[in-house]
């Protein structure tokens, strides 16, 4: 079954949104080869934007507000929001080039996005009404949900999007992605951490989000990238990356939390807000709240 097919029947409108990012996948796909440079801006972050960064970003602006629905568009690049429809009655939130430092190795980078129907991003995850993400790696991959399960697409020879499987379920292997530093580690996060190890999980990181993501919910396990000494909320966002994956591993039958609180329960207060992360299963899940509780 093709995307366009799997869309029929969902609300027409979120569904134009979904179509949108995957005719902007096809493109960003096959623009890499052409992209591999710097550019002499940086972002609001104060990081040196790629061409590729900048590239993606417009490509997905230029997709999305082509849908005539979307009012309004938060990105990672973007200090602040950017208006496209003013009959709109949706806002998209974007990462356009997850892990895009990743690119000059050629290890898999993704593009994340959450709608909300609503004009305003500064909602709840739980009030998403869809996210999704992309993969750009040996096979160019989207994955959706709209609240009732995650959906795995492949694109094809064609630049057709062909379901790969319905209803994803994250898998029971024993796998942890740690991002951050050891030494900085908080007192909880490393107790966790070694309960994990000594369970005998096994360390896969991958270096992008999004990647580290995916291959939880095929096999199982947790990621993180937590609060540490010196960097107290994290370095993950939580609109343009937690929210939107928190939501699909729900749908997945995981969970997140910023080790205290479920990802999807955080308002943010501001755009380009920072939040320590944890998402995965929900007995791991369950085990780092439980640590965190204890005091550091």
């Amino acid at each position: 079954m093709l995307l366009k097919d799997h869309l029929k029947g969902m609300d027409p409108e979120l569904g134009s949104i979904l179509s949108a990012l995957a005719s902007g996948a096809k493109k960003v796909a096959s623009g890499f080869i052409d992209r591999q440079g710097s550019t002499e801006t940086t972002n609001v972050y104060g990081e040196t934007q790629l061409e590729m960064d900048k590239w993606a970003d417009k490509v997905f602006i230029e997709e999305f507000k082509t849908t005539g629905v979307v009012f309004s568009l938060a990105s990672e690049e973007q200090e602040d929001l950017v208006k496209l429809n003013d009959q709109g009655r949706f806002c998209v939130t974007m990462d356009p080039l997850d892990g895009s430092s990743l690119m000059g190795v050629d290890l898999t980078v993704g593009t994340i996005i959450g709608i909300y129907r609503s004009r305003s991003p500064l909602n709840p995850g739980r009030q998403l009404s869809a996210a999704a993400y992309v993969l750009y790696g040996p096979l160019t991959i989207l994955v959706y949900s709209i609240g009732a399960g995650t959906h795995e697409f492949a694109m094809n020879a064609d630049g057709d999007f062909v379901l790969q499987k319905e209803n994803l379920v994250i898998g029971d292997g024993r796998i942890y992605s740690p991002g951050g530093l050891r030494k900085d580690y908080l007192p909880h996060h490393r107790s966790w951490i070694e309960s994990l190890e000594e369970l005998g999980y096994k360390l896969r990181f991958c270096g992008a989000f999004v990647s580290d993501v995916h291959q939880i919910i095929h096999k199982g396990g947790v990621f993180t990238y937590p609060a540490s000494k010196g960097r107290p909320n994290g370095k993950l966002r939580l609109l343009f990356e937690a929210a939107p994956m928190g939501f699909i591993m729900k749908n997945a039958g995981g969970r997140s939390s910023d080790g205290k609180t479920d990802i999807l329960d955080i308002t943010p207060e501001k755009l380009h807000q920072r939040t320590p992360v944890y998402i995965g299963g929900k007995g791991e899940i369950e085990m780092i709240e439980g640590s965190s509780g204890k005091e550091d």
